[in-house]
């Protein structure tokens, strides 16, 4: 097995996250309508089912970590693609809401276990320097996930069981490029960095608030990521294939999110909390009130996905910053909550719109996002630097600054980074690290 250079296994991981998350994960709402359609399901029984992944991937969430550790990289996201390549078949397959529902979970797995085996394989094969960066692209597979599932739309609207056929087969090929890629080696950590100190009450209240604020997101956004297709079909009599086009426009506007969250982290990310929950707000009531206008409805994927994308970013760099030396809590928490949220509301849209149709229940949900947004001022903010600190945290923002102040020396202040270059695909190896074989 050869170790790919940092760009490779950027590329490489991109590639299994788009498997992931954009296939298992975020395609299933593209296909509600020729699903419903067949299996004959009511928009309560979708949305439970839309909740079901989400429960599952907090689930597999909790032992990603302890997974990565003890079993190591390559066995961990080879296992995730595999509950990957069970789901998606059995989604392809199903006749009825049972086998639908074990699909769908297997693939909530599969998305729980893939980002932490991801982020061990990149602490022993990618240079400190780069994390930031790498993660990044990593990140964007979500959005290269749903281009992928645009032209499946297009051509397979109506046979959606050859297209998670197809999509289970590309997870078998990232299985295979697992085991020939990622090394079965657990985190990477250098000898001389200090153990995180302990939690303070002041970093748990905040670790709170940030994850209240991940849950309302997760909540408000549940009908976009379920019903949107459903809804330009039902409501706006366009076609399935035309779905795709929304999708499109999510996925594009999705690859700005991780810009937005770094000019955030630079600025005032209270302020661009607000902002982008009120686009995202927006976005579900211009697509309640013109369903029926494909170019409308696109424009409201672009302000949808960039919103959605900003916000997750921001509570990723967030996570970080409010808990240094815990890579394994910090990020995973906001994440979980968000999880948790779209898991909770996915049911409840689905009551609504049973009840009270799609405009009043998309309305209703844009209504509780203004709300939220409304609250941001209670965004946390990062632990009190020092007066004479603040210029120089302006200079030090960003993905990568964040992954910077993660390793603390025996003084708590973080560890020196060497960069010998940006082609490396040789471990970490500065200040005597030391790591574990699975």
């Amino acid at each position: 097995m050869r170790n790919p250079s940092s760009v490779a296994f950027a590329l490489l991981g991109a590639g299994l996250v788009a498997i992931s998350y954009g296939l298992a994960r975020f395609a299933f709402g593209l296909f509600v309508p020729p699903i419903r359609a067949e299996l004959d399901l009511t928009s309560f029984e979708i949305g439970v089912i839309g909740s079901l992944p989400l429960v599952s991937f907090v689930l597999a969430s909790l032992v990603a970590s302890f997974s990565a550790d003890r079993f190591g990289a390559r066995n961990t996201a080879m296992l995730a693609g595999g509950f990957a390549i069970v789901g998606l078949t059995l989604i392809s397959q199903a006749q009825d809401l049972v086998v639908l529902s074990v699909g769908v979970v297997a693939c909530g797995i599969c998305t729980g276990l893939m980002m932490p085996a991801l982020t061990a394989a990149m602490q022993v094969l990618v240079n400190r320097a780069v994390h930031g960066r790498v993660s990044s692209v990593m990140n964007a597979g979500t959005s290269i996930g749903v281009f992928i599932a645009v032209p499946t739309v297009m051509f397979l609207a109506d046979a959606w069981r050859l297209a998670y056929l197809s999509f289970a087969v590309l997870a078998g090929i990232g299985v295979i490029a697992t085991w020939l890629f990622i090394p079965s080696v657990s985190r990477i950590m250098p000898a001389n960095a200090a153990p995180p100190p302990p939690i303070t009450a002041t970093q748990w209240s905040r670790l709170l608030r940030l994850s209240l604020f991940a849950f309302a997101l997760g909540f408000i956004a549940a009908p976009y990521w379920i019903f949107a297709p459903d809804l330009v079909v039902t409501l706006g009599a366009l076609s399935s294939s035309e779905t795709a086009w929304l999708w499109l426009a999510v996925g594009v506007a999705g690859l700005g999110g991780a810009l937005v969250s770094d000019l955030a982290d630079r600025n005032n990310p209270p302020i661009t909390h607000a902002l982008m929950l009120m686009m995202l707000a927006a976005s579900l009531a211009l697509l309640a009130a013109s369903p029926g206008q494909l170019g409308i409805a696109g424009y409201s994927g672009l302000v949808f996905g960039l919103a959605y994308m900003s916000l997750t970013g921001l509570y990723l760099l967030t996570g970080i910053r409010l808990l240094p030396g815990r890579l394994s809590l910090g990020p995973v928490l906001p994440f979980v909550a968000v999880a948790l949220g779209q898991a909770a509301g996915s049911p409840v849209v689905g009551m609504f719109v049973d009840q009270f149709g799609y405009a009043q229940a998309f309305a209703m949900f844009a209504a509780a996002g203004t709300f939220v947004a409304v609250l941001s001022p209670l965004y946390p903010r990062y632990i009190e630097q020092a007066a004479d600190e603040v210029e120089a945290l302006a200079e030090n923002t960003g993905l990568q600054a964040a992954y910077d102040q993660q390793l603390l020396d025996e003084e708590g202040q973080p560890l020196e980074i060497e960069t010998p270059g940006l082609n490396v695909g040789e471990p970490d190896t500065e200040s005597n690290p030391t790591s574990t074989a699975a």
